[in-house]
């Protein structure tokens, strides 16, 4: 049951979530709709992670899977026992590579931070299904925790976050059983999610993800919304102004549900900044991307 009132326009048809009807959802899982410009931010975007390795060099390649899409992108600190972000890029989890989302690493890199981005194959490549994703990611924050040494950082100061279907996945990793795996359960010592999804009900009735094969099953055991109990550590939960509608409300009902669990969440939301915006403010000190993460790791 969502805690907040939606932000919908007027329905005219039958309602399907919320106060919605079919058109109304489906524009609010429209970043089109919301974002005209989001190619030109992506494309700008693009051209700066390449200008930050031209000038941090290019990043050390990982592999912590046998897929060969089973990789990461690691940009070290300049200082050893660094401690570490990891960042899950968003593409609505279909879209994405993590070449495209060294934007942000200088930033890190300047603050002393080592910048990780893992890359994961598309849900199109499990056929429509979100677990194996959700899987790979677990496995790359894994690996990251495990071999942190590898690269100068410090796995006692290993931070997570994600953008979009990005901060689904990271989500979902902060929710994960890790003890099960080995690895203690407070390993992560904070969570950045940024224009996530984290119920995926009207996501699995909006047009915008027909590629997602979704189930009773997948829904309730993908929402993190559903499991925020199992949360170790604190978050800070991001949305723009200009975001589009349902991740706003995703963003509020998510942040309000984990502080009625007893956990720390900080719910921040950025006036003028629409869902691309978001993911680009990670990479500027005094955005509110950039401004949440120095934040949460005790760096401003």
């Amino acid at each position: 049951m969502s805690t907040v009132s939606p932000i919908a326009r007027p329905s005219s048809g039958p309602r399907v979530f919320l106060d919605y009807d079919q058109a109304g959802l489906d524009a609010a899982y429209d970043q089109a709709v919301w974002a005209p410009a989001m190619a030109d931010i992506r494309e700008r975007l693009a051209a700066t992670s390449e200008a930050v390795r031209t000038r941090l060099g290019a990043p050390k390649r990982y592999a912590y899977g046998l897929a060969p899409m089973e990789g990461l992108d690691v940009f070290a600190a300049r200082r050893p026992n660094a401690p570490v972000f990891i960042h899950i890029h968003g593409g609505g989890w279909l879209r994405g590579v993590a070449k495209d989302f060294a934007f942000a690493a200088e930033m890190f890199v300047e603050a002393g931070v080592a910048f990780v981005v893992p890359d994961f194959a598309p849900v199109s490549e499990f056929g429509g299904e979100l677990a194996p994703m959700v899987a790979q990611v677990r496995r790359a924050v894994a690996w990251v925790y495990r071999n942190a040494a590898a690269f100068g950082g410090d796995a006692s100061r290993l931070y997570l976050g994600g953008h979009s279907s990005g901060a689904h996945l990271a989500a979902m990793a902060l929710m994960c059983d890790w003890e099960s795996n080995g690895i203690p359960a407070s390993f992560i010592k904070g969570g950045l999610l940024i224009s996530g999804l984290y119920d995926l009900k009207p996501a699995r009735l909006a047009s915008a993800f027909t590629y997602v094969k979704f189930t009773d099953a997948s829904e309730a055991g993908l929402s993190p919304q559903r499991h925020v109990a199992r949360l170790s550590a604190p978050l800070a939960v991001l949305a723009g102004s200009k975001d589009s509608p349902e991740f706003i409300r995703q963003a509020r009902d998510f942040a309000a549900a984990a502080k009625a669990a007893g956990k720390t969440a900080k719910l921040i939301e950025a006036p003028g900044y629409n869902h691309f915006e978001m993911s680009e403010s990670l990479g500027n000190p005094y955005g509110p991307g950039g401004r949440a993460a120095l934040a949460l790791m005790g760096l401003k």
